[in-house]
């Protein structure tokens, strides 16, 4: 169960607009628009980067607003905060369509679906 009670919220342009600034956020949220759940070890394949810099790319992710996790025992899930406003929703959505057929959000997602023991209720290491 989250831990989170959700409203819509109220997130500063200016928030948005620097975590999407940066490539390996953006290349988390492209995923995360597509796949709508994602545990840190698929984050880590997808993107093939070290998990200290996923996990630290995803925290900003989470402070600003735009993720919320869930723990599930020591693995830790993101998802799209559902308290964001239509209008981030939207450009999210946008942004994630305009360059899915680039790489490397091309080749991330690739990654992704030929992740050998993607993990379903249980993750992986």
């Amino acid at each position: 169960m989250d831990r989170h009670i959700f409203t819509r919220m109220n997130i500063p342009s200016e928030s948005l607009f620097r975590a999407l600034s940066d490539r390996t956020r953006l290349r988390c949220l492209v995923l995360l628009v597509a796949e709508r759940d994602l545990c840190v070890c698929e984050f880590t394949h997808g993107l093939d980067e070290a998990q200290p810099k996923v996990s630290r790319h995803l925290a900003q992710l989470r402070e600003a607003g735009i993720v919320v996790d869930r723990r599930a025992g020591i693995w830790v899930h993101y998802r799209l905060n559902p308290g964001l406003p239509e209008w981030v929703l939207t450009i999210l959505e946008a942004a994630a369509a305009g360059v899915r057929q680039e790489d490397p959000f091309k080749a991330d997602a690739e990654r992704l679906r030929n992740m050998p023991n993607r993990p379903g209720a249980q993750c992986c290491a």
